[in-house]
């Protein structure tokens, strides 16, 4: 049976001091216990297909799962362990911005020194792990990820007589595809490309060549994706940014109502597209997806990445069991139980693109499988002490821009001003 604490419970426990009499220390006669705090257990399949396999393959140790909740995870987590409670061995890590309030609160093992011991290879990361280190330290490992590709509709290239987006297309390649995709007026409208009201969805593109950032301070390196992405707005080639915030139209429904032939976003959306497939909901039944656009000079697979990742709790008793424990969670091996959950591994290696490709619902044509292959992945928001108030500013810039309010040159002037004030 699947062991989950709920916080009810743990509080309970606390207060019997079950916990501080030693309840979960390995003992000769039975497992070494590991709690694993996470959030959304009951609804998230993972979980228990990792508890279950890591168990299997070592009997001697026992995963008790606890569930922290997901609305204040991280400030749960980050309270109970910042009291010394020595009860959890391993975290699951939401977010950046709560990586860092952990790392800063010493609440987490540095794991540089057990990762270059073990030999643990890095770059099946994609380079991710750079992006997370702290002066030259590791306090985490991915264990999922989502990334950004590009969706389109097979039936509309089909029917305009277009040959299909391929795996390694520049901005001015993928420009001019979504003009040649774009027809018709009115109801009948066929938009070449769509972007949601995200930043991420236009800023973002900048950042794939690996040289910048948005915590750059400094944003001309932005300048020719908001011109590209503005030109196709007054020219009638994607749905105009003012008119999608004021509705409050959804990226999901322009791509199920046939709308649009090509959409940028995360890869979160596979398993939605695939459900309203099924329920009739998506009346865009053919479909593929391809590698996001690239820059001149850099490597097709170069893409937008959000990670979950896991650490040990530097107050655990349990240090080497616990890495070990991590170790796997994050390799190639727990990659593809994770793949077979329906969900993203932070590492895609041909046997999880494998698994991926053989989910029902999946697009079975070659192009597809090879897009779910990430060559380099950067994080929408890197690691900063002020993450939260320059994402602030990145918005409302990115919203002036996108409406016209200032040009394209004054609002990234003033970001590179605003943000200037937290670096």
């Amino acid at each position: 049976m699947k062991k989950i604490l709920t916080v009810s419970l743990i509080l309970v426990l606390a207060l019997g001091s079950v916990f501080a009499n030693g309840a979960k220390e390995s003992t000769s006669t039975g497992p070494t216990k590991l709690v694993w705090a996470a959030w959304d257990i009951q609804t998230t399949p993972y979980y228990a297909a990792i508890e279950q396999a890591y168990e299997a393959a070592n009997p001697n140790v026992d995963i008790e799962l606890l569930d922290l909740g997901s609305a204040d995870y991280s400030t749960m987590l980050q309270t109970q362990l910042s009291g010394g409670d020595d009860s959890i061995d391993v975290v699951a890590i939401k977010d950046i911005p709560g990586y860092n309030n952990h790392v800063k609160a010493n609440l987490l093992t540095n794991l540089t020194p057990n990762i270059n011991s073990d030999g643990v290879d890095l770059s099946l990361y994609g380079g991710i792990t750079d992006q997370i280190e702290v002066n030259g330290n590791l306090y985490a490992l991915p264990f999922r990820s989502d990334f950004w590709v590009i969706y389109y509709n097979k039936a509309l290239f089909d029917k305009a007589g277009v040959a299909y987006p391929d795996n390694d297309m520049t901005f001015e390649e993928y420009d001019a595809l979504a003009r040649k995709m774009t027809s018709g007026s009115g109801s009948n409208k066929v938009y070449g490309a769509h972007y949601h009201t995200w930043r991420s969805a236009v800023q973002l593109f900048g950042v794939l060549d690996g040289k910048h950032s948005v915590l750059d301070g400094e944003y001309s390196f932005m300048k020719p994706y908001y011109e590209m992405v503005l030109n196709q707005q007054n020219d009638g080639i994607c749905m105009p940014y003012g008119s999608l915030k004021t509705s409050g139209t959804h990226y999901t429904g322009v791509f199920y109502n046939n709308q649009v032939a090509m959409l940028n976003m995360g890869s979160w959306f596979i398993s939605s597209l695939i459900a309203a497939i099924d329920t009739g909901e998506s009346q865009a039944t053919e479909w593929g997806i391809v590698k996001y656009p690239h820059a001149e000079g850099v490597e097709p697979g170069s893409t937008l990445q959000t990670i979950t990742s896991i650490g040990v709790s530097s107050h655990s008793k349990n240090q080497e069991a616990a890495w070990d424990f991590v170790k796997y969670v994050s390799g190639p091996e727990c990659a593809e139980v994770i793949a077979k959950t329906g969900t993203f591994p932070a590492i895609t290696s041909d046997a999880v693109v494998d698994i991926i490709k053989a989910t029902p619902g999946f697009p079975q044509d070659d192009a597809s499988a090879e897009a779910l292959k990430v060559s380099h992945g950067y994080l929408e928001m890197p690691l900063h002490d002020k993450a939260a108030e320059i994402e602030v500013v990145l918005n409302q810039n990115h919203d002036a821009i996108m409406t016209n309010s200032v040009t394209v040159d004054a609002g990234l002037a003033k970001m590179g001003e605003q943000v200037q004030k937290y670096l």
